[in-house]
């Protein structure tokens, strides 16, 4: 292959797995690091020794290097995490549960957060300033997270209160999925932090204190909430970030009752009305659940929404013989299905597509940062900045008091 042609090739992969609502993978299977056909658009600073070790000698890597800190590390993986990935993990869950899990252990030094970049910062912002939090790959990032880049987000505050005027009564929500530096606006400007299981009570809690809510960045969250606490979706506008003022006239801002960020979910996008209908068509005793991340019309042709522990637990309290067909990403769908074999459980999205973002946590990142922490080398250490620290602290403790 000549140097034109690879260069090429490369260059299409990039454009390809760059982008977030691109499978990065058709197989989920276990292999060295450099065969995963992705690999050249999302990293490039893991050293090179690690990208040929075959699976079992990651394992014993990974063993040996565990051992040698004991105590002194716990080891997070979250429910989207590929199999591989999860077998090290202490603790699974979702972002918030893992992150409040890391902050409750004691005398440990070493958090390797097996996820993506928002949840590393929030596992930073609980835990002791003295414990040192660690991402396996820095690029595993959040698209939807990246769709509110602070600069737009103090943009559009700005422009609300020109337009509402100072006594708007806006009062801003985050989603868990947001950078530290949002959950700090959230909290310095009389807001708070959400997640998937509590949007509602931050609903409730906001109006209790205002007129109005700014929610980002998760649109379909937004109005999912929204919806089933009764709110018109004519009275919940979308803010186009994009465009001077969301694209939204005043009069529109004025009638509204919730503001939406024009945010998503690049995996939860994939779900449609039509593949409910299609499991209906296949299976007729089967009942639908998905994340309420996915858009509004296909949590209306659901049987159920939930977060991912809600689904988790719903499905595992099922009777034997149930049929269920699962919204959300795929490596939970199957781990799912593999802990309940008496019901039968599958993935709505005929597609195996994991979370693109998610998926950049291999095993040979866990094996590179856990062999420098073994010999005293912090690598891809997540540090909040103090000022930071205190005002996001002050909007997650408002949720937990929910």
């Amino acid at each position: 292959m000549t140097t034109v042609a690879r260069s090429r090739i490369e260059d299409e992969q990039i454009a390809l797995y760059s982008d977030p609502d691109t499978c990065p993978t058709d197989a989920l299977k276990p292999a060295p690091l450099e065969e995963e056909a992705a690999f050249v658009a999302w990293q490039q600073d893991i050293p090179r020794g690690y990208l040929r070790l075959l699976p079992e000698e990651l394992d014993r890597r990974i063993g040996i290097a565990r051992a040698k800190l004991g105590e002194r590390l716990t080891i997070l993986g979250h429910h989207y995490q590929r199999d591989e990935v999860i077998q090290y993990a202490d603790y699974t869950g979702d972002s918030f549960k893992l992150a409040r899990h890391a902050a409750d252990q004691k005398g440990i030094e070493y958090v390797v957060f097996c996820g993506v970049h928002f949840m590393a910062e929030s596992a930073d912002i609980l835990t002791p300033e003295d414990v040192r939090v660690v991402l396996p790959n820095m690029a595993a990032g959040c698209s939807m997270a990246d769709m509110a880049a602070p600069d737009d987000v103090y943009e559009a505050w700005d422009s609300l209160h020109e337009v509402l005027g100072d006594d708007s009564g806006v009062i801003p929500i985050t989603y868990m999925n947001s950078a530290a530096s949002l959950k700090a606006f959230v909290g310095e400007h009389g807001g708070l932090v959400c997640t998937s299981s509590n949007a509602d009570k931050a609903y409730e809690w906001a109006f209790a204190r205002g007129k109005k809510i700014l929610f980002f960045p998760d649109q379909h969250l937004g109005r999912n909430t929204g919806w089933d606490m009764g709110i018109p979706l004519d009275r919940m506008v979308l803010w186009n970030w994009r465009v001077p003022n969301g694209g939204l006239t005043a009069e529109q801002l004025e009638r509204a009752q919730v503001i939406l960020w024009q945010g998503h979910c690049s995996t939860h996008q994939r779900f449609t009305v039509d593949q409910i209908e299609k499991a209906r068509r296949e299976y007729p005793d089967v009942q639908v659940i998905v994340h309420p991340e996915c858009r509004w019309e296909t949590v209306q042709a659901a049987d159920f929404n939930g977060s991912t522990e809600k689904i988790l637990k719903t499905i595992n309290a099922a009777p034997a013989g149930s049929t269920w067909a699962v919204g959300t990403e795929i490596n939970l769908v199957n781990r799912i299905a593999q802990e309940n074999p008496d019901k039968k459980v599958f993935c709505l999205d005929p597609v195996v597509c994991p979370c693109s973002t998610m998926y950049r946590i291999h095993p040979a990142y866990v094996c590179w940062v856990l062999e420098g922490l073994a010999e005293g080398h912090v690598v891809n250490e997540i540090r909040v900045d103090a000022e930071t620290r205190k005002w996001a602290l002050v909007a997650l403790e408002r949720m937990l008091n929910l």
